[in-house]
């Protein structure tokens, strides 16, 4: 994640301490007004105590990817998630550089004043 600017040995050691929101999904269907940005803004008050409860560790903040030639992330940025850059247009799952996906908006939501601080702590 460029926008913090952590050097790669300080992101592999603190990555535990993010999580991804990796599907969300409102059916076409449900029309209940505000609904996404509604469950969106529960979870991210109530993940850190089930967090906590399940790993025995705070997060600091919250991310997702929404894939731009589909979605416009109007729920995210309704539940105050930031919008801080793009991906490059490669999968996660893509070690060796191969795979091309479509680019996706990365989102955060920080869960702690000092996310930033905390995540580029190096010790």
């Amino acid at each position: 994640m460029p926008w913090i600017g952590w050097p790669a040995p300080v992101r592999e050691r603190n990555l535990p301490y993010v999580t991804n929101n990796s599907r969300f999904l409102v059916l076409p269907w449900v029309r209940v007004p505000h609904l996404a940005s509604h469950l969106l803004a529960r979870i991210a008050r109530r993940i850190q105590a089930d967090w906590i409860a399940k790993y025995g560790h705070s997060l600091y903040c919250l991310e997702t990817f929404v894939d731009r030639s589909r979605y416009r992330g109007v729920c995210y940025r309704a539940a105050n998630w930031q919008l801080v850059g793009q991906s490059t247009g490669r999968s996660r799952n893509d070690r060796y550089h191969r795979l091309s996906v479509s680019a996706k908006d990365h989102y955060l939501y920080p869960l702690a004043r000092d996310f930033r601080r905390r995540l580029c702590d190096d010790t």
